[in-house]
């Protein structure tokens, strides 16, 4: 029974407040809270065979932009600290009895918090929220208590593992929990503690702690809970605590946030979490993948190539084979690239993979947890469905931002009989994705477009989608190139002049977008719109003879925009 929690207990009494609660006390006082960083550019294109899933992609893909996407992500800092009478119980850490709420496992047990009280007599999110608000307003103005003692070798180190078979769960979650030890000369031993039975085991989890912690590598050890300490070191990572933080620790984030979040009480909610958790990188994370990038300094990996499709060793994980996979990796290795699968490399060797490639691409699964490793220009294409964007996308945007990369997906169709009928998660799990033809030309067509290769199309609408997520992913200048090869059919069509003048505004080269927006308006005469943006251009870039042809026209052809266009920007008079 010790390994039992009941969550019908008072929030109250569950879990553990560190601004007030005794058996919790900081190593060390963390330098910063949070802070904005430059994440990854992360796009996601619809690729079904069929219409009403690309409308449902897209309208999924869509509500995530606007409703979900911070304007930037955020960095949030992991520190280590001092639990006094500890139990490592399931994927939980408990101080005295109560649960610590830090990082992804917050997240799970106020899922698991609610889901067992869904029965009861009252509202479990309300209670939450209610108890978090408490918290807030009683911890306002208070500091996390501090641990003055010695850091002894008697001391350990402990690490909650939500399993140790699963390769996305381990890395991100548990093994970047041992960067809190970094400076703090640790003579301890180290034990990760995990829930499944020790035969499900995998032999990733210890062959990737002993790479890239070498100096721990005789004082690791896997361990089955429940485990007890007296005093044990461990990590607290402030997404989790931020529910019951005083408020001001978190001032300023609810700007970065999208009006839907903010509507809904900003970062401390509950409601929020897992938005919040799509766009908050830990510290953790950005200090493990600094290590894993210094492990490989000055070793030879020519061996690997720059270019792959990663698969899958169906031997030592749960197959998901995708339907057009033979297929999509013949026109992949006319181009360049070889087939790996991870788990046939070393720990060294998958960070080193990563760190140089151009290009991966692979089906959806936890091998995409290497982003983290990966260089910011790697491209890093995933093929998923529906399901997929829906329920997993989010889990690597944080992985994603950690390295910058540009991290691309394209949605295809379910591997089921009828590819129309979206499956039940809960009863079928993550169904794999089925390629169409038209789908691997597609994802092709993008592939080869930004590795340089141009592809000859005939028809406006498959260059303007085409040249469009190429722009999107972070490539304006393949782009252009594409572009520029088909420049009698771009002369002709306003929408294809106006991703060039996009793709010039992205790389800053306002004289260029001005000529890509006079083609525009030659090509459709009757959008005002691109009257407008031609005036901002040209200020933008010092030509006023442009800006007076333009509101000449705007007044001559749109006589009520011109009016509200000169009535709204009071410099365009001094100009004109």
């Amino acid at each position: 029974m010790r390994n039992k929690t009941d969550l019908t207990l008072p929030p109250d009494v569950l879990f553990l407040n560190p601004w007030r609660d005794p058996g919790f006390r900081l190593l060390l006082e963390p330098e910063y809270v949070w802070r904005p960083m430059k994440g990854a550019n992360i796009v996601g294109f619809a690729a079904s065979a069929h219409h009403e899933i690309n409308q449902k992609i897209d309208h999924f893909l869509k509500g995530t932009n606007k409703n979900r996407r911070f304007s930037k992500p955020v960095e949030v800092n992991a520190v280590p600290v001092m639990l006094d009478r500890a139990t490592f119980r399931k994927s939980f850490v408990f101080a005295r009895d109560r649960v610590m709420l830090s990082g992804a496992a917050a997240t799970r047990v106020i899922n698991r918090y609610r889901w067992e009280n869904e029965a009861a007599d009252f509202d479990p999110d309300q209670r939450l929220n209610d108890f978090f608000a408490s918290c807030r307003e009683r911890n306002e103005g208070k500091e996390l208590p501090l641990y003055s003692g010695l850091l002894g070798a008697d001391v350990c180190f402990a690490v909650e593992c939500r399993n140790t078979f699963n390769y996305y769960h381990f890395m991100t979650e548990s093994l970047s929990q041992l960067t809190v030890l970094d400076g703090l000369d640790f003579q301890g031993k180290i034990y990760f503690h995990f829930p499944n039975h020790e035969s499900k085991q995998k032999p990733f989890a210890k062959a990737f702690a002993e790479a890239l912690f070498p100096e721990f590598k005789d004082r690791i050890f896997f361990e089955r809970v429940p485990k007890d300490y007296a005093k044990v070191l461990t990590c607290f990572d402030l997404i989790g605590g931020h529910h019951m933080a005083p408020a001001a620790d978190f001032d300023g984030l609810d700007a970065l946030m999208p009006a839907a979040m903010q509507q809904q009480g900003g970062v401390q909610p509950i409601e929020t979490r897992v938005p919040l958790a799509m766009n908050a990188v830990s510290r953790n994370l950005m200090s493990l993948r600094a290590r894993a990038l210094r492990a490989i300094e000055g070793k030879t990996f020519d061996h690997l190539p720059k270019r792959f499709f990663a698969g899958r060793d169906t031997r030592q994980s749960r197959s998901r084979q995708m339907e057009g996979e033979e297929i999509l990796y013949e026109h992949l290795e006319m181009f360049g690239f070889e087939y790996v699968v991870f788990e046939s490399l070393s720990p060294l060797e998958q960070i080193a993979l990563m760190a140089r490639a151009e290009v991966m691409v692979s089906y959806h699964g936890a091998g995409f947890t290497n982003m983290l490793f990966a260089g910011p220009n790697t491209y890093v294409i995933e093929i998923g469905t529906l399901q997929t964007a829906q329920f997993r996308w989010g889990d690597f945007w944080p992985v994603a931002h950690a390295s910058g990369c540009k991290y691309i997906s394209f949605y295809g169709d379910f591997r089921s009989e009828n590819p129309l009928i979206e499956p039940v998660f809960e009863k079928d799990g993550i169904v794999a994705a089925s390629l169409s033809k038209r789908a691997i030309s597609q994802i092709m067509a993008f592939i080869v477009t930004i590795l340089g290769h141009y592809p000859e199309l005939n028809r406006p609408r498959v260059l303007a989608q085409l040249a469009g997520e190429v722009l999107q992913a972070g490539a304006a200048e393949q782009a252009i190139g594409l572009l520029e090869k088909h420049n009698e059919l771009v002369c002709q069509h306003a929408r294809l002049c106006l991703i060039k003048a996009d793709c010039h505004k992205e790389l800053g080269e306002p004289k260029s977008e001005l000529l890509a927006l006079d083609m525009a308006h030659k090509a459709d005469p009757t959008r005002w719109q691109t009257l407008v943006r031609m005036i901002w251009c040209a200020n933008h870039c010092d030509r006023p003879q442009v800006i007076r042809w333009a509101l000449a026209m705007l007044k001559s052809d749109f006589p009520d925009r011109y009016d509200a266009f000169v009535g709204n920007h009071e410099w365009v008079r001094f100009v004109a």
